[in-house]
């Protein structure tokens, strides 16, 4: 699908990280960008940004994790501009759970998998039929994660479960599509090859009063900075990759009608290989020894 001047885009997390470098890409490109976001001061920031950049938008305050809502996205989405070509299912928190699976608070669960699951699936049902019957070009990306979309980090097993969730149900998108010749193609996108600034680590500060925590945490939310700071002193440097890049990357993967945005990187290969090595020797995921020892 070529990207081109007078297009829709709409992005959910689109008040920051990812979700804002993907609109300002696509405005720049000459898109019309619709920016959803469950944070209505940061949302109504990006979109006076963007204005003031010379791009046309429309923003919505949306919980993606409420169907209703998601829904009245799309129906305000075709009001305002009349089709949609390009759909970024981005928004996604971290669940916040501490400890080990059995002692997990189950509304860690719940939130994690409305958000990161059900929110993509949403956004497939409000807008992929409009997409099909408008017979212009179009795409959908669905925002994954090396954590669970290739092997899960089991210090963060609910977030990883979500994002292999994710890469299946894009998979499954992907083959319906092609099963109804549709001009509409489907990727899956994890964000890297490194560790990205966003506020994902933040994800406490948007959590809905319906998933509350039944228990205090035992040790307090960790900020990026601080983690950052962590890794440092343990004389470990970490590697970032900035958000635009994302960006550029899903809008050559668009132009490109690449399933897999999957950006090169030694350590990804690694882990494929091992998680496929053992599912192919029926052998037990020696890839996952090192956190089994922490």
């Amino acid at each position: 699908m070529e990207l081109r001047e007078g297009q829709v885009a709409v992005v959910t997390g689109a008040a920051s990280g990812i979700g804002l470098a993907l609109a300002r890409r696509f405005a720049a490109d000459g898109l019309k960008v619709v920016l959803a976001d469950v944070e209505e001061h940061a949302l109504e920031k990006a979109a006076e940004g963007l204005r003031a950049e010379g791009a046309t938008v429309h923003a919505r305050v949306v919980d993606v994790g409420d169907r209703a809502q998601v829904l009245a996205l799309a129906d305000e989405a075709y009001d305002t501009f009349g089709a949609v070509h390009v759909l970024c299912n981005n928004a996604g928190v971290g669940s916040g759970a501490e400890g080990r699976m059995w002692e997990h608070d189950p509304n860690d669960w719940k939130w994690a998998f409305e958000v990161n699951v059900w929110g993509v699936f949403h956004g497939i049902q409000a807008f992929v039929p409009r997409m099909l019957a408008g017979g212009e070009p179009g795409h959908v990306v669905n925002t994954s994660s090396g954590d669970g979309g290739i092997a899960p980090l089991p210090t963060a097993s609910v977030y990883a479960v979500t994002k292999a969730a994710v890469v299946t149900m894009t998979e499954s998108l992907y083959a319906h599509l092609k099963a109804e010749h549709a001009r509409v193609g489907a990727s899956v996108l994890f964000p890297g090859p490194h560790m990205l600034r966003t506020g994902l680590w933040e994800s406490h500060r948007n959590r809905p009063e319906r998933y509350a925590k039944s228990r205090p945490r035992r040790t307090p939310y960790r900020s990026l900075g601080q983690w950052e700071a962590a890794m440092k002193e343990a004389g470990r440097e970490v590697e970032f990759t900035p958000v635009e890049e994302v960006a550029d990357f899903v809008a050559e993967g668009i132009a490109a009608s690449r399933f897999w945005l999957l950006p090169a990187s030694e350590h990804s290969d690694r882990q494929i290989r091992a998680r496929s090595r053992s599912m192919l020797d029926r052998s037990d995921p020696a890839y996952l020894e090192h956190f089994i020892l922490d």
